[in-house]
């Protein structure tokens, strides 16, 4: 069974961290100190877990009135299962349930067919981050 909530305690934020670090600094080789970042500590964190194991995590932020979601993280073994989805569907709701319109994201370049099957449209220049190609990409929730 699926399930994401809001991050509610220590515990649980240090279950999503250690999520990211071990997708993004050990799998990908971005360095810590970038990963743990000072956006972290007013974000809205959420963790996916699976028949009750955290397994995956993110984060939303709001900029300039828009909900941006960071973060993406599924661990290896649980990808292909709908955990990410089901994040990313979180992550929208909390979006409109603050009132905003849209939300945006930083994808990294493999994984834009992924956002664009949930109607995500990339814009912009591809941009390195972390030694990893991004795109901007966006979409409507008013519909």
């Amino acid at each position: 069974m699926i399930e994401v909530v809001t991050v509610s305690s220590e515990a649980e934020l240090a279950e999503a961290y250690a999520i990211r670090l071990r997708v993004f600094v050990d799998e990908q080789g971005v360095p810590e100190d970038i990963e743990i970042d000072e956006l972290d500590e007013t974000a809205d964190h959420f963790l996916a877990r699976l028949d009750g194991k955290p397994v995956g995590a993110g984060r939303l932020i709001v900029q300039d009135g828009v909900g941006v979601l960071g973060r993406l993280a599924v661990l290896s073994e649980t990808r292909g299962t709908g955990l990410g989805v089901a994040l990313v569907r979180a992550i929208e709701d909390r979006v409109r349930d603050r009132g905003l319109s849209g939300i945006e994201l930083h994808a990294q370049t493999q994984a834009t067919g992924f956002y664009e099957k949930l109607g995500y449209q990339a814009y912009g220049d591809i941009e390195m981050d972390a030694g990893i190609p991004h795109i901007w990409m966006r979409r409507d929730l008013r519909n």
